[in-house]
């Protein structure tokens, strides 16, 4: 199955370029249809812009918080220069608490892959 999500330009570029094998999300309905192995294909929020990537795995917490204690933060899109001030809350600015305690949170393990 393929599915489309959309992202802005520096997530996007990290993706595309390799450097970010994680994409975090909210657990929600539209998330809950995906699987191991299905294609996602990432819309850039400004242009007409691609990539195409396949699913590795799933990863399913609770919250933010237990996201960001047992995932690589280098590969959800943090530099090594910002680890130090990375935060759970940090995701606040995209997803609210309550959709947060609602939904779950999920890490999407991608790679690059084909045009679908």
């Amino acid at each position: 199955m393929t599915h489309d999500m959309k992202l802005h330009h520096t997530p996007f570029v990290m993706i595309k370029n390799g450097v970010k094998t994680f994409e975090i999300r909210l657990n929600d309905e539209k998330r809950k249809l995906i699987q191991i192995g299905d294609k996602i294909v990432f819309h850039h929020i400004e242009n007409e812009n691609k990539i195409y990537t396949e699913l590795l795995n799933l990863h399913l917490f609770k919250d933010f918080q237990e996201l960001y204690e047992h995932i690589d933060l280098l590969k959800c899109g943090y530099a090594k220069k910002d680890l130090k001030d990375a935060r759970y809350t940090d995701m606040y600015q995209y997803y609210s608490k309550a959709q947060e305690q609602r939904y779950g949170v999920l890490a999407i393990e991608i790679k690059i892959g084909n045009s679908v």
